[in-house]
């Protein structure tokens, strides 16, 4: 649920590249692309912030591939006494452009992440791998910024069990935003 709210109230920013003229025999730099995303949620049941930058590689005009980093700083205050958790992960993802303004999209997401055992304060640790895949839409506004919406199916999704917390409360995972490149 956590993640899923998160996303929703999150501004991204994404690196963004498309079908933009690439000469025979580029320069490694002007393959490369960076961005990341930000995000921020904050209420009665918890306080949210993450951060997670990314950096690609256009392998061909539609094809690029690259990894982002994740970070998560998690306040619960439902718990007495409250507690607070540090998640971090990494998405090594790849992403082809089928045509304007349409794109795939796939990754593995590594994700160690530290939950509330229950309301006394207690929390462990466990890490979480996901096999992801769907596809999306990026509109361009202006030259280096747009909207975008992604669909992915988590591959991995398990259901809640009491031997085993999942960081996901459901296997589609909905992200979208404004995007800048840099």
């Amino acid at each position: 649920m956590l993640l899923c709210l998160s996303a929703a109230l999150c501004t991204s920013a994404f690196a963004q590249w498309g079908e933009e003229e690439m000469s025979d025999k580029p320069e490694w730099r002007d393959r490369m692309f960076f961005g990341g995303g930000l995000g921020a949620s904050f209420g009665s049941s918890y306080d949210f912030v993450s951060v997670s930058p990314l950096v690609g590689y256009k392998l061909t005009p539609k094809l690029a591939g690259g990894i982002q980093f994740q970070y998560r700083y998690t306040k619960y205050k439902y718990t007495n006494p409250e507690v607070s958790t540090n998640d971090w992960g990494f998405s090594p993802f790849l992403r082809y452009n089928i045509f304007p303004p349409f794109f795939l999209h796939a990754e593995y997401e590594y994700l160690s992440y530290v939950y509330a055992v229950d309301t006394d304060g207690a929390k462990l640790r466990d890490s979480y791998n996901s096999i992801m895949a769907g596809g999306g839409f990026f509109q361009p506004i202006g030259r280096n910024a747009g909207f975008f919406a992604l669909l992915l199916y988590n591959f991995s999704y398990e259901e809640q069990r009491a031997d085993r917390f999942s960081p996901y409360t459901e296997p589609l995972i909905f992200r979208a935003g404004i995007t800048a490149g840099f």
